[in-house]
């Protein structure tokens, strides 16, 4: 399939095969990361049994079931069970970011809510999947669809923080160049549903929890769905660490407070006792995997760099130009022609004045900037959930031409990316990746091509 919106006018410049290898590479990754097709795969259902994996559940056994979750991945998820159980389920709850179509069943309530920053909308759904699990009993059967994004999309705040401020520490996070796992910490202590809070709340029933495994490292992921290693006093460590004390509510400095000396505020720390199973239904691993297979078939040498990058996204990119020129000089540390492949999540600090962009899109502009006088060389970059950031873009690709194109329209890069507007640079140089909403979530995906340099130093 085809994602790209814009495949065709993304090839009309630049150096066009290669940068068709890398764009095709990218849809053959977003096709082996399909929730929907990996809910099909471990879930089957017949006139009296529930088959997960190799788990069987009568359905005489069960008084109701019921479906709950978020994020940016989770649609497909819910749409899978909506087929496979369709009126078998009973109620559910799940916020989301895009809602492509309807479901069948009517009495799952799909709620569009806001991410990266949480809405009123995001409380909503928390409130909802909150009610529905006072309804639990030991007889029942929950399905927790959780995905990337989720810790945006549902949200339940302590009875003393107020939303609002909550919403305020939200900023206060995006701007702070912490590591996701850092930033985690804060988010599960100010978070009823997070930490592995939603699970305690659906303690009560037997969970089946439906996810795609992108957990960072030294994360637990679904980390709402998860014991919590992290402490109150963890979360007021990094929030002095960032410079963020100062920054936040009294209510939020108040709470934090209060129960780093309360052991029975912290979030769950053992999930001992609790019917509780997670399959993975689709990861980054098995996208970059496809994508490896794909451009070997097509003659290549294929490579997957890692499926845990992470750090400034502008940063990154620099380090892939470097291995790029490296690969094209000296045929090192793989030969070209290659193609190179990555996951991970890098991110962007912002100030509070800036531009608009998101790390993928950063990530290329930063890889073009230092790829000049190298021919042949291409990146692409995408959220593989078709938004990069706050942006209805889903990434860019670049090679020595996009410096080129800015350059004769006189397009100051340095400056855009200084105050981090790549989105402008990209779609004014006609690099942006435009993409359909892609149905899965497996963090951002990057496709590096390297063809061979007639003119390298050293061959083979």
């Amino acid at each position: 399939m085809n994602y790209i919106t814009n495949y065709e006018s993304l090839l009309d410049h630049g150096y066009q095969k290669a940068r068709k290898t890398a764009l095709d590479c990218l849809n053959v990754a977003l096709d082996a990361a399909s929730t929907y097709e990996g809910t099909k795969r471990i879930l089957r259902c017949d006139a009296e049994n529930i088959y997960v994996g190799t788990e069987r559940i009568p359905i005489s056994q069960l008084e109701h079931i019921y479906v709950v979750g978020a994020g940016k991945g989770t649609f497909p998820i819910v749409k899978a069970l909506d087929e496979i159980l369709g009126s078998r389920i009973d109620e559910g709850v799940v916020a989301l970011k895009e809602i492509t179509e309807p479901l069948s069943n009517q009495r799952i309530a799909l709620i569009h809510a806001s991410h990266p920053v949480p809405d009123e909308r995001s409380l909503e759904a928390g409130k909802r999947i909150a009610a529905l699990a006072e309804k639990l009993t030991s007889k029942d059967l929950v399905f927790a669809c959780i995905t990337g994004g989720c810790s945006s999309l549902m949200l339940l705040p302590p009875d003393d923080i107020p939303f609002s401020d909550i919403q305020a520490l939200g900023r206060e996070l995006m701007k702070c160049g912490a590591p996701i796992s850092e930033m985690n910490a804060i988010c599960k202590h100010t978070c009823r549903l997070k930490g592995g809070g939603l699970l305690n709340m659906l303690k009560k029933a037997r969970v089946i929890t439906l996810t795609q495994d992108t957990r960072p490292e030294n994360l637990p992921w679904p980390d709402p769905m998860l014991a919590d290693p992290s402490t109150f006093s963890d979360a007021i460590r990094i929030l002095k660490q960032y410079d963020m004390w100062e920054h936040i509510s009294q209510k939020i400095h108040h709470y934090l407070l209060r129960g780093m000396e309360n052991p029975a505020m912290e979030t769950l720390k053992s999930a001992e006792g609790i019917r509780h199973e997670i399959y993975d239904v689709g990861n980054q691993r098995s996208a970059c995997e496809a994508a490896e297979q794909y451009a070997k078939k097509q003659g290549y040498h294929a490579a997957i760099l890692s499926t845990k990058i992470e750090g400034e996204a502008r940063e990154a990119g620099c380090v892939f130009a470097g291995i790029a020129k490296e690969i094209s000089l000296y045929n090192r540390p793989f030969p070209a022609p290659c193609v190179i492949i990555s996951a991970g999540e890098t991110r962007v600090t912002v100030g509070d004045i800036h531009g608009t962009g998101g790390p993928n899109q950063e990530f290329v502009m930063g890889f073009a900037e230092n790829i000049k006088g190298y021919p042949n060389i291409v990146c692409a970059s995408i959220d593989s959930e078709g938004t990069d950031g706050p942006t209805q873009i889903a990434g860019g690709i670049t090679d020595e031409t996009s410096m080129e194109c800015a350059g004769k329209n006189q397009i100051d890069v340095f400056e855009g990316l200084k105050h981090h507007d790549s989105s402008r640079l990209l779609t004014q140089i006609r690099d942006a990746v435009m993409t359909v909403a892609t149905g899965t979530n497996v963090v951002n995906l990057r496709v590096m091509v390297i063809e061979e340099n007639k003119d390298a130093a050293y061959k083979n």
